[in-house]
């Protein structure tokens, strides 16, 4: 089992910033991809980033430039800085951890944080 708490979320100006935390505990292996997916109300989870454990990343378009994901794989914790927020950007964000077995991927989730992105 892996356990994720993720942290850093609020409320933002238009323009402003913030930064996610997502640290993982448990079973880790050190091969793994973590990620960070975002849902608004009334709205599917999508994808925002993800990152292997050798530090190769992937972006939404709708973030790309703006936000930059990052991780410490000493503290088994993933980052999102987010930079120039929209209020498109309002959702709560949830940190995925994912290890592939062969054909299998074995996914686990936190509980999310709240971003909210409003004048």
């Amino acid at each position: 089992q892996v356990h994720l708490v993720e942290s850093g979320g609020g409320l933002v100006q238009p323009g402003g910033s913030l930064r996610l935390s997502c640290a993982a505990s448990g079973s880790i292996f050190s091969i793994n991809t973590m990620a960070w997916y975002h849902q608004a109300p009334g709205k599917e989870r999508d994808l925002v980033a993800t990152i292997t454990s050798g530090g190769s990343t992937n972006y939404a378009d709708s973030v790309k430039g703006r936000f930059t994901i990052s991780r410490d794989n000493a503290k088994n914790t993933v980052y999102l800085q987010m930079n120039s927020l929209k209020p498109e950007d309002t959702a709560v964000y949830y940190c995925q951890y994912r290890r592939t077995r062969g054909s299998t991927n074995y996914d686990y989730w936190g509980q999310g944080t709240q971003v909210t992105v409003s004048s």
